[in-house]
C-alpha cells in the first residue's frame, strides 16, 4: 500500500520540479506564444530593399525637393562657367583673418591639397612628381585669376581632373584653406603675404568714419 502511494507523489514531485523550471527558463518580457506576431515584431525593411509600397519600389527614398540637410548651408553660385566668374568676382572670405583660421587652413592644405599642388603651392606635389597627374597649375600661374572666391568654389564642385571637396569639408574650413593658399601664392610671386595685407575689422570702420 505504501509502494502505491510512494509512485503518485513521485510524479507530482518531478511534475512541481519541471514546471518551476521551465518558468524560470521563461523571458517575461516577451511571451512565448504570439497569436499575431505583426503587433508584437515591427516589419525591418533591408537598406535599398525593394517593396511595393513605397515610390519607385525602393526602400532608400530622395529627400523632399528642396530640403535642406541639417548643417548645411546653400551655395548660391551654380557649377557653370558663368556660375565660377561670378564666385571668382563676388566671393569674400566671411571669417576673420587670424592665427588659429591661418594655421588651420595650412593644416587642411596639407591633408587635401599639397598631394597634387605641393605644400609650396607650386603644383608639384607627390602625385605630380610621380607623373600620376600633370599640368597642375601653380597657385602663382600668371594666367589665372585666382581670388578667394575662385578657390573656394573649385573647391564646392571641382574643376578638370579635380574633384570636389565639398562632402570633406565645411564651409569655415574651406574658407581656412583659402586664407592659406593665398598666402602660399603670395610667397610664390615674392609678395607680402595676403594675410599681412588684411586689415583688422575695427580699423577698417575707423578708417570709413574718417572718409566720411
Amino acid at each position: 500500500m505504501i509502494t502505491n502511494m510512494k509512485r503518485p507523489v513521485n510524479i507530482l514531485i518531478t511534475l512541481i520540479i519541471t514546471i518551476v523550471m521551465v518558468s524560470c527558463w521563461t523571458d517575461n518580457k516577451k511571451p512565448n506564444f504570439q497569436y499575431m506576431p505583426n503587433m508584437y515584431e515591427p516589419v525591418g525593411y533591408k537598406t535599398y530593399g525593394e517593396y511595393k509600397g513605397f515610390p519607385r519600389q525602393m526602400e532608400a527614398m530622395l529627400p523632399v525637393s528642396g530640403s535642406i540637410p541639417r548643417g548645411w548651408i546653400p551655395y548660391g553660385y551654380k557649377n557653370t562657367p558663368e556660375g565660377k566668374a561670378l564666385a571668382t568676382k563676388e566671393l569674400k572670405i566671411p571669417i576673420e583673418v587670424n592665427e588659429e583660421n591661418l594655421s588651420k587652413g595650412k593644416e587642411l592644405f596639407n591633408i587635401y591639397c599639397a598631394i597634387c599642388h605641393g605644400k609650396k603651392g607650386d603644383g608639384q606635389g607627390t602625385l605630380v612628381k610621380r607623373e600620376k597627374f600633370l599640368g597642375i597649375p601653380s597657385l602663382a600661374d600668371k594666367g589665372r585669376n585666382i581670388t578667394e572666391g575662385d578657390i573656394y568654389h573649385v573647391m564646392m564642385y571641382g574643376l578638370n581632373s579635380m574633384g570636389s571637396y565639398a562632402s570633406q569639408t565645411n564651409e569655415k574650413e574651406r574658407w581656412q584653406i583659402t586664407m592659406h593658399a593665398l598666402d602660399l601664392k603670395s610667397k610664390l610671386n615674392g609678395e607680402p603675404l595676403w594675410s599681412s595685407t588684411q586689415n583688422d575689422p575695427t580699423e577698417k570702420e575707423t578708417t570709413s568714419e574718417k572718409a566720411n
